[in-house]
């Protein structure tokens, strides 16, 4: 295998490894928002938030179980492990990196809060770094894109 087809093939895989774990971590992020913001994670509202069935977020939230992110119990709320919790954090800290780059670049809140979903789930550590410090110099000469 040549170098830009070595290239190529680790890219795709890692991001087909970023959209296995892309619904665990919007999952368990919002089950730490819902406790956070009402102080529990009811299978209901976590599926409403989801904007799917409730046999679709229980089948998930079974697999999160069995990944040892949540804890369980028929007709009782969702909680996150530490390991959970972990996840739920740094998918948080992504998506605020990278929705602050979004906003320094001029995008409207809706734009970049739905495009930072995506994003945050398929950027390297490197990526957000460079965001990070690129943010920081957009916000202190106002250069965004859109000023």
């Amino acid at each position: 295998m040549d170098v830009n087809t070595a290239r190529r093939a680790a890219a795709f895989r890692k991001t087909r490894e970023a959209h296995l774990t892309e619904v665990a971590e919007d999952y368990v992020e919002l089950i730490g928002d819902l406790i956070a913001e009402t102080g529990e994670a009811r299978l209901t509202d976590v599926a409403e938030n989801m904007a799917v069935s409730q046999a679709t977020a229980s089948k998930i939230v079974a697999r999160l179980q069995r990944e040892g992110l949540v804890r369980s119990k028929p007709y009782r709320s969702i909680f996150l492990t530490p390991a959970g919790a972990e996840m739920a954090e740094g998918s948080r800290r992504r998506h605020k990196l990278v929705l602050d780059f979004l906003l320094a670049l001029g995008l409207d809140e809706a734009t970049a809060d739905a495009d930072a979903e995506g994003i945050e789930h398929h950027v390297s550590d490197a990526t957000l770094e460079a965001l990070t410090l690129l943010t920081a110099r957009l916000r202190d000469t106002g250069d965004g894109v859109r000023s």
